[in-house]
C-alpha cells in the first residue's frame, strides 16, 4: 500500500521539479536577451555626404558624453521594422555605431543612414532587423545632429 502512495508522489515531485526549472530556463532566456540589446556603445564613425553624393572624411567619436547622446537620441527613435523605404536624395550622414556585448567577441557594427529634413525632424534607415525604417522627433534630431556634426 505505501508503494502505491510513494510512486504518484515521486511523480508529483518530479513534474514539479521540472515545470520550475523550464520556467527559470525562460527566465533566463530574458535576461540574457536584455543583456544583449544593451551591450557598451564603444565607438562611432560618422561619414557625411555631400550633395554629389560623394562621402567625406570618416571622423570618430570616442567621448562617452557624446556616446551617451547618440544612444539616447538613437533610442527615441519611433521604429518601422520590415518596411523597404528608399528616398529621394542621398542622405546627410552615414554612421557606423560599434557595439561590444563581450569583451571576448568581437564588436557588432551598426549602420544608419540619416537623412534631417528642412523641418528639423530626421529620418532614419538601419541594418538592425529589428529596426529597419525611423522617424526621430525635432528634439532628440537636433541632441543627435549636435553629437554627430559638433
Amino acid at each position: 500500500m505505501r508503494r502505491i502512495i510513494r510512486l504518484p508522489l515521486f511523480l508529483v515531485l518530479v513534474v514539479i521539479l521540472v515545470a520550475c526549472s523550464e520556467k527559470e530556463g525562460e527566465l533566463t532566456k530574458v535576461d540574457i536577451k536584455e543583456v544583449i540589446e544593451e551591450g557598451e556603445l564603444t565607438r562611432v564613425d560618422v561619414q557625411e555626404v555631400n550633395e554629389k553624393g560623394n562621402s567625406e572624411d570618416v571622423v570618430t567619436i570616442t567621448d562617452p558624453e557624446k556616446l551617451d547622446m547618440i544612444k539616447k537620441s538613437l533610442g527615441n527613435v519611433k521604429w518601422e521594422p520590415n518596411v523597404e523605404a528608399e528616398m529621394a536624395r542621398e542622405e546627410d550622414v552615414v554612421v557606423t555605431l560599434f557595439y561590444t556585448f563581450d569583451k571576448n567577441m568581437p564588436e557588432r557594427l551598426y549602420e544608419y543612414r540619416i537623412w534631417f529634413s528642412n523641418n528639423e525632424t530626421a529620418t532614419i534607415i538601419s541594418n538592425k532587423e529589428s529596426e529597419g525604417y525611423g522617424r526621430l522627433d525635432k528634439e532628440n534630431t537636433q541632441n543627435l545632429k549636435n553629437a554627430l556634426l559638433n
